[in-house]
């Protein structure tokens, strides 16, 4: 089968498509044949060699988490899912043309292996930190780089339980951020004084490491209220850096459940193909990002 992969940290060039085994799925696992894989920064943060201990490594490495494709194997113990089942779900090594996922869910109708792909580390992210801040209904939340895939779902998702939502992000997001139900204002100089006009900020999220994390304290009042999974400095300020995931399949079965009620869109900006995988980090990594990026297989 063709995957990408990489056998020494670097830039993106480090990543090439090669020809290597078929995985198999083990006891609890599902095999799916790929058709789409979300592109995440953590794929492109574990390509540079950034030690991040929620997710170990060792060379050479496949790229990828998130998936959605058709299954075609189930392992041992597993229940209520077939071969020919349409999912979504998070693994290892999803740019590929197979991949083994050890947490999935049925894809809602109506989505499309490209949308799906999307979902899965995004949805479970946001999810993951607004429970974290403890912001409640009634409350106002900021989110500082709104526009990405994360910045959607927790726009949406917080919009969905009576939370007012503060996005910031670029001046061509603006009206996006607005469609999601936010009120927006654009970064750079000023943009505190911007959001202070805007109300009240009870808790914030840094979504985008853009270094305010010494400006979303001073918004909050307490570092103790504002949540980074941006910026790995983050706790030397007393703010929280939050880089562990939950539960995936309770975060999947939420996120089916937000689509089918129509609560929960993210747009996918743009697809890319297997060979094309260089091209995708170097887009994600810079940022200014509507929705979510995918590889198609």
């Amino acid at each position: 089968m063709k995957k990408v992969s990489f056998a020494e940290f670097g830039g993106p060039d480090v990543l090439h498509l090669i020809d290597a085994e078929e995985p198999h799925a083990g006891p609890g696992q599902i095999r799916v044949a790929v058709r789409a894989a979300g592109v995440n920064a953590v794929d492109w943060r574990l390509r540079e060699g950034q030690k991040l201990t929620a997710h170990p490594l060792e060379l050479p490495a496949g790229v990828g988490q998130d998936a959605a494709g058709v299954v075609d194997e189930v392992g041992a113990g597993v229940e209520g899912t077939a071969v020919g089942d349409r999912v979504f779900g998070e693994g290892v090594g999803t740019y590929a043309e197979f991949a083994v996922l050890s947490a999935w869910a049925r894809m809602p109708e109506g989505l499309t292996f490209e949308e799906a792909a999307g979902y899965p580390s995004v949805v479970e992210t946001a999810l993951r930190i607004v429970r974290e801040v403890g912001v409640r209904p009634g409350q106002t939340l900021l989110v500082s780089g709104a526009a990405g895939g994360v910045g959607s779902a927790v726009l949406q998702i917080a919009r969905d339980r009576g939370i007012t939502v503060i996005g910031t992000a670029g001046a061509a997001n603006q009206d996006y951020l607005r469609s999601l139900g936010a009120l927006a204002t654009t970064y750079g100089e000023g943009w505190t004084d911007r959001v202070r006009q805007l109300g009240r900020v009870d808790a914030a999220l840094d979504l985008a490491g853009s270094g305010v994390i010494r400006e979303l304290v001073g918004l909050t009042g307490d570092p103790r209220k504002v949540i980074s999974i941006a910026d790995l400095d983050a706790p030397e300020l007393g703010v929280r850096f939050s880089g562990v995931a939950g539960s995936v399949p309770d975060a999947l079965a939420e996120a089916a459940g937000l689509i089918a009620r129509g609560r929960l869109h993210i747009p996918v900006e743009r697809s890319y193909t297997l060979a094309e995988a260089a091209a995708a980090h170097i887009d994600s990594q810079a940022g200014h990002t509507r929705g979510r990026r995918v590889v198609v297989v």
